[in-house]
């Protein structure tokens, strides 16, 4: 049976991707730092029919990223043939809060990213089949004023070579970049978005669906839903010193 394992997998996005697969009939390899909440997923699952390995680990820790990473690269375990990297949040603007925060956040947006895809891709590679599904965001398109939108242009970035790399393999790689989900994200950040309402914010099921869509399809880069597709085209067209000079209007006015 094939495998998925999913990084932030009890919430959010990486738990609409965990029920997804679940209902496609994949085994999980589930993943986050709260050992309760894995298991309380895992009985869902199983009862739907599917394995479950729970495997709790903070990923801003390197020895927890390595586990998760000899997991992965393991010759006596099953093959994993679906990574999703979704695991990430961010601590706010820049100067808010201290370096050793903005480096946690970087090992989890970043790093576990990084040693991840690379323990992964070899037996994919062996195999010619499996896909890598790095959960990015819109942010990464525009130049805000936190490390957020940093990390997630680096992560587009490094799908963009990966796939490149992977071409002919048959092993694929894409880049998901959605706009505001209704999910936990923000409320864990601390920041206050209103009521969450209105034709920018999108169900996390229906992320997931496009993003599988966009996988099944090739696409290296999938940015869910009308709207959001016309800002990333508008951003790509626009000079870039323009788009600063719009970004940081924007974020003033909603000072």
């Amino acid at each position: 049976m094939p495998i998925a394992l999913i990084t932030g997998a009890t919430s959010g996005i990486g738990a609409a991707f965990a029920s997804r697969l679940a209902r496609d009939g994949r085994d999980l390899v589930l993943v986050a730092r709260n050992r309760e909440r894995l298991e309380a997923a895992a009985v869902g699952y199983r009862a739907a029919g599917v394995a479950v390995e729970v495997l709790p680990a903070d990923l801003s820790v390197e020895e927890e990223r390595a586990r998760v990473a000899a997991r992965l690269s393991s010759a006596d375990a099953a093959p994993v043939d679906l990574l999703i990297n979704n695991a990430g949040y961010t601590t706010g603007g820049l100067l808010d809060v201290d370096s050793s925060a903005l480096r946690s956040q970087l090992e989890v947006n970043v790093a576990a990213v990084l040693e991840l895809t690379v323990a992964a891709l070899p037996g994919m590679i062996d195999r010619s089949r499996g896909a890598v599904i790095n959960v990015s965001s819109i942010s990464g398109f525009l130049p805000g004023n936190s490390q957020y939108s940093a990390d997630k242009a680096w992560v587009t970035a490094f799908t963009e070579a990966v796939a490149a790399k992977v071409a002919a393999t048959g092993v694929r790689a894409i880049a998901l970049c959605p706009g505001y989900v209704r999910t936990e994200f923000h409320e864990r950040a601390g920041l206050d978005v209103g009521g969450r309402k209105g034709p920018f914010w999108l169900d996390a099921d229906r992320v997931v669906e496009e993003c599988l869509a966009d996988l099944a399809r090739g696409k290296v880069v999938s940015v869910p839903s009308p709207q959001y597709k016309v800002v990333a085209a508008v951003v790509d067209l626009l000079p870039r010193p323009l788009v600063r000079r719009l970004v940081n209007f924007a974020q003033r006015d909603r000072k």
